[in-house]
């Protein structure tokens, strides 16, 4: 049984989570020290530490965080589109929106930072294999012609994967969020039956 204390405590954790996440989604995370954290969140240095033992660890957890947050906005987006049809697009679609949160600054430094690229890079690889079940599903249901699922969630894993890498980006200027938009626009009149 949670007690109030402990509740209070898992709260101000998912709150000082949340405030971390938007000042890194606004700021990037490359440049804050502990010492700026603390002054920006008004906390102490040891409440940071019962998050994470280090920065590093604590940047990782805080990119954890975006993509449960990010992970559950895609998928309550996806339950409101029942249309076999529109599920691949309207997926991409959210995916963008989750990822349009995020600033520039923020993208380039999960980029450049290991622990949180690698963060980026396994929730890419679980929304392609996300989007090969969905093709499979209007596939199933006759609202996509019959393609080659894995092949196609393939395609759509190695664009996501650009898009996540900055090459999409550097190629075309698109963001990360107007380049989902742009692949699920493709998708959805390259799959229709």
């Amino acid at each position: 049984m949670v007690t109030s204390s402990d509740g209070f405590g898992t709260r101000r954790r998912t709150k000082l989570f949340d405030d971390l996440l938007a000042l890194f989604l606004a700021e990037g995370f490359s440049h804050l020290t502990l010492d700026d954290m603390v002054a920006r969140l008004h906390c102490s240095k040891s409440t940071l530490y019962t998050l994470a033992a280090s920065k590093d660890e604590l940047v990782r957890r805080v990119t954890i965080h975006f993509f449960k947050q990010a992970t559950a906005d895609v998928e309550a987006a996806l339950a409101r589109t029942p249309a076999p049809s529109e599920r691949v697009s309207a997926y991409l679609d959210a995916v963008g929106t989750a990822l349009s949160a995020a600033s520039e600054v923020f993208m380039a430094d999960m980029n450049e930072f290991a622990p949180a690229r690698e963060v980026y890079e396994a929730n890419t690889r679980a929304a392609a294999g996300r989007v090969r079940e969905l093709i499979e599903e209007g596939v199933g249901a006759g609202a996509y012609r019959d393609v080659h699922a894995t092949f196609a969630a393939d395609l759509i894993a190695t664009m996501m994967v650009r898009i996540q890498q900055r090459g999409v980006r550097a190629a075309t200027g698109l963001r990360d969020a107007e380049a989902y938009a742009e692949l699920a626009a493709l998708l959805t009149f390259g799959l229709r039956a």
